[in-house]
């Protein structure tokens, strides 16, 4: 059984590694509308805010490039998402490989 699990989770590590390779640009961070006059919702701006290198960063992002810049957050979680759960797979996988070692030691 626990064989067939560490076959499981490199077959998944597998699939995220190719999904990785998928992922075009990316960039952190929450795109806002903000305005210039907020009371009267008047001169509609975006604004990137983000951290890198531990400093808070905020870019403005003109209209056109709105869009673009949505999917290039989302595929920045996406690549955060498949790392994390890679991660989780590999220390899982690592234990699992000790347990099953100390068990064919103590055969």
């Amino acid at each position: 059984m626990n064989r067939k699990e560490l076959k499981k989770m490199e077959k998944e590590i597998e699939g995220i590694k190719k999904e990785l390779t998928g992922i075009g640009e990316m960039r952190p961070g929450s795109l806002t509308r903000q305005y210039r006059k907020p009371n009267e919702k008047e001169g509609p701006y975006y604004q990137l805010s983000y951290m890198h290198k531990m400093k808070s960063r905020t870019d403005y992002v003109r209209p056109q490039f709105v869009e673009q810049t949505r999917n290039q957050i989302t595929a920045y979680k996406r690549f955060k998402k498949l790392t994390q759960r890679w991660v989780d797979l590999g220390i899982a996988h690592a234990k699992l490989r000790v347990e099953i070692a100390k068990k064919e030691l103590a055969k």
